[in-house]
């Protein structure tokens, strides 16, 4: 049986009209004479949809009991047994009610598109399971029901329903999307302009996606190697010298010309990783490519002009631009064709940019012929010539015979073999020239002289020569390589040290100057930020100090031995680094201050909103009371005027309670809170804090410690303690349930305790119910301002104390002040502490 087309409706998001077009397409569809029914459509009470269905025949729907609800599903049996040539299916992305044959609606498409039914339906990008993760950064709101791209991208054909954002506003003010109750709330929150805007760029990028894959995929299956120009897409070779900065700003100006042009950097490295560029050149030039707006690629490659053109045609390259060539022309000429040549040969329908730049050019001498061995090598080499060539020949002469000149050159050609691969060019050619003129001397007629009577002898000897002078490059390439491979091994090392450094929690600037001197080998090493040392590692030596600068404030001085080229190169990387951490570091304090200035403004804020309330309602009570009292025109009774005296009494006392909790706040943060210590029975106070409060038995129990020592406390402060903990307690506490207050001591300390047995804090947020203006999720507005704990604390701190929330067993909450006895120390204050957020215990 053939497969059902699926055809889907792309919205940005609910209420573009991705439902009314579904069935306005099918209206149309059915007045062609096509069997068209409404498997399932979901009209949110939408007056406009709902007329819609009118005329379309309707597949009625299977309903599921859940859990006392009765959900309308679609039927998937009836819509087989119906068959029709094509069925609507609104919401791809549905979620099945339990029960149902498939978990999601988009499986109960797939079981339809099998059994031979087109079908049209409907989703939303916040649907597409791929792009879960950004709706969730953009709208901060999860989406449990998604769809799987492949589904998606399986459709034969995919339409976006698009609908401006601000029309889309404009229809949900209506009340054309969602009922009047929800449209402030949808307004403010998902439906927000910004949402709107991003969630349609979303929605076309991820069609966009769709085609370019599809084209691929196209030209895949007709085997099309050769270049569409869909869009510009500039490709930019990277050599990682300085004239990177110059090609890629050419680039991104070729892709700017064209709308939509894409901008790609690609560096061929390697593979074996001898070809290294300078790294904090082209990591510079990676971060201006993400500036431009470009993707950068590495990739490897033995041959680079061959390894950009296969990269270039595997992005679909329109434009290819690459730098002069740096090489001298003697260099070229002897070369043989560039990158640049090569590539333009073998590029075909790409088009190549050749750009000119400072370093074209710029190294006009001959390569250098300098060994990479070392010293050592170099003397045993020479030294082996020096001593071994002469005892050979001593050797070859005393059996030397005239069928025997063929093994003599044999034997020389060993000795400049072994030279070659203990010493390298230098020795091998020495050696090269004195076995060659031995051999003329010593064996080769007329013998006993250096001159040649075969001119064909005078050819060998020059081939003798030139092979010697092969092999030792050889060797010598081979060496350098060796040399390079095992430095950019040591690099490596290194940078993996000072990572690894940095990643165990060691302090970056610390871990790199010291990783920098031990690497170096150096006496010492200084990082300097505005001429002010920050970080050093060693002993400075006498001598001038190598300066280097770090970003625009910093240098990096280095005392000891002077570092040569390829150090340099290396020290630059470290460099990079520090400037990165001095960075990071500046952008970590910025966000400290920033934390700091944000913790202030929410203060504020919560000082602001508790005094728009808390002290608006004692004042307006007591102004409304004074009002209806200096009224004449009311006719007021005895009675009536003493309920209002005593209401304006009442809110008077309330408004100067306020204010003084204000005071005593303000105090408290300024470290200037008036304590007078002396001895105090904590029993005397307790029985204080129950009468001001009005509590007796029924809501509190007691425990007090018999002959309990009086403790150095502010008689006035400690009752304003107590008063404040027990008011939260016996708040919070059950109806059937009392607080306890209990008095312990120990060695020299005496602790109270307020128990209630209410809902408890958590442990991660106890130390917060001390913060002022904080209530942490209690909605009562007529307690005050949220400060009693935070005062409470500094109160008890300011007389040396301290107070603490510890859960209590079974549930609950207690609080322990602990004081000093006043038999046991002078009573000096100990420091304010900072107080921090309160909880809605307070």
């Amino acid at each position: 049986m053939k497969r059902g087309r699926l055809r889907v409706l792309l919205g940005a998001a609910p209420g573009v009209g991705k439902t009314y077009t579904m069935l306005e397409e099918g209206k149309r569809l059915a007045s062609e004479g096509h069997d068209v029914v409404v498997a399932y459509v979901e009209t949110h009470g939408r007056a406009a949809t709902a007329s819609m269905t009118e005329g379309l025949e309707a597949v009625p729907r299977h309903v599921e009991s859940h859990r006392g609800m009765r959900l309308e599903e679609l039927d998937l049996d009836a819509v087989l047994a119906r068959h029709p040539e094509i069925a609507l299916v609104d919401e791809l992305a549905h979620t099945n009610a339990p029960g149902s044959r498939h978990g999601k609606r988009w499986q109960d498409v797939e079981t339809l598109l099998d059994a031979g039914i087109d079908v049209i339906s409907t989703v939303n990008a916040q649907h597409i399971e791929s792009l879960g993760d950004v709706v969730l950064g953009i709208t901060g709101a999860a989406q449990r029901e998604t769809v799987p791209d492949a589904v998606l991208r399986g459709a034969d054909t995919i339409e976006v329903v698009d609908l401006a954002p601000g029309a889309l506003r404009d229809r949900l003010a209506a009340g054309l999307v969602y009922p009047a109750e929800r449209i402030d709330a949808a307004l403010s929150n998902y439906f927000r302009l910004g949402n709107l805007t991003a969630l349609r760029e979303l929605a076309l990028l991820w069609l966009a996606d769709e085609v370019e894959q599809s084209l691929k995929a196209y030209r895949a299956e007709h085997g099309i190697t050769g270049t569409w120009e869909s869009r510009e897409r500039v490709v930019v070779a990277l050599t990682g010298g300085t004239e990177g900065e110059t090609l890629l700003r050419r680039g991104a100006r070729i892709a700017a010309r064209s709308s939509g042009g894409e901008l790609i950097a690609v560096h061929v490295s390697a593979p074996d990783g001898l070809r290294a560029p300078h790294p904090g050149t082209l990591t510079a030039q990676r971060a201006l490519v993400e500036q431009l707006g470009g993707a950068f690629h590495e990739v490897a490659g033995e041959d680079v002009p061959r390894a950009l053109v296969e990269f270039a045609r595997s992005v679909d390259a329109t434009q290819l631009v690459l730098g002069v060539s740096r090489r001298s022309r003697l260099a070229a000429l002897l070369g043989g064709p560039g990158v640049s040549q090569t590539v333009i040969r073998e590029s075909g329908e790409i088009d190549v940019h050749i750009v000119t730049h400072a370093a074209a050019g710029s190294r006009p001498a001959l390569p250098k012929l300098g060994g990479a061995l070392s010293r050592q090598r170099l003397i045993a080499g020479f030294a082996i010539a020096l001593v071994v060539g002469p005892l050979l020949s001593w050797l070859l002469a005393a059996f030397h015979s005239e069928s025997s000149i063929t093994s003599d050159v044999l034997a020389y050609q060993l000795l400049v073999i072994v030279v070659a691969l203990v010493g390298g060019i230098w020795p091998a050619l020495l050696t090269a020239v004195l076995s060659g003129l031995t051999l003329n001397f010593l064996f080769v007629a007329p013998t006993g002289t250096l001159t040649i009577a075969d001119p064909r002898q005078l050819l060998a000897l020059a081939l003798y020569v030139v092979s010697a002078a092969l092999v030792s490059y050889v060797v010598d390439q081979a060496a350098r390589r060796t040399r390079i491979a095992m430095r950019a091994a040591a690099e490596s090392q290194l940078i993996a040290s000072v990572a690894g450094s940095v990643l165990r929690g060691e302090d970056a600037l610390q871990a790199l100057v010291t990783r920098t001197r031990e690497a170096f080998s150096l006496t010492g090493v200084r990082l300097l930020v505005d001429d002010e040392p920050v970080v050093a590692d060693g002993e400075p030596a006498g001598g001038e100090a190598v300066e280097i600068p770090v970003g625009a404030h910093a240098r990096l001085e280095l005392h000891g031995r002077p570092l040569d080229a390829s150090e340099r190169r290396l020290l630059g990387v470290i460099v990079t680094q520090l400037d990165a951490a001095l960075e990071h570091g500046a952008l970590a304090r910025a966000a400290r201050a920033a934390d700091a200035l944000a913790a202030t403004d929410r203060v504020r804020s919560a000082l602001f909103t508790a005094v728009g309330h808390d002290l608006r309602r004692p004042l307006t009570s007591a102004s409304a009371a004074v009002s209806a009292l200096a009224d004449e025109t009311l006719l007021l009774g005895e009675r009536d005027r003493r309920e209002l005296l005593a209401t304006a009494s009442e809110s008077l006392d309330a408004l100067a309670g306020l204010v003084t909790d204000l005071l005593d706040a303000s105090r408290v943060q300024a470290d200037a809170l008036a304590v007078r210590l002396e001895p105090v029975d904590v029993a005397d106070v307790v029985f204080r804090a129950l009468e001001e409060l009005g509590l007796g038995p029924a809501q509190v129990q007691l425990d007090l410690r018999v002959n309990a020592p009086p403790v150095l406390a502010d008689l006035v402060l400690l009752q304003r303690v107590l008063v404040n903990v027990l008011a939260n307690a016996v708040r919070f506490s059950p109806p059937d349930e009392r607080v306890r207050i209990s008095v312990s001591g120990f060695l020299g300390r005496t602790e109270l305790r307020v128990v209630d047995h209410g809902p408890g804090v958590p442990a991660d947020r106890r130390d917060e119910i001390f913060t002022p203006f904080q209530r942490l999720g209690d909605t009562d507005n007529e307690t005050g301002l949220g400060l009693g704990l935070a005062l409470s604390r500094g109160f008890v701190e300011g007389m040396g104390g301290s107070i603490e929330a510890e859960a209590t067993p079974g549930g609950g909450l207690t609080i322990v002040v602990t004081l000093a006895d006043a038999d046991a120390g002078d009573g000096a204050l100990a420091p304010i502490a900072e107080t921090g957020d309160e909880d809605g215990d307070s």
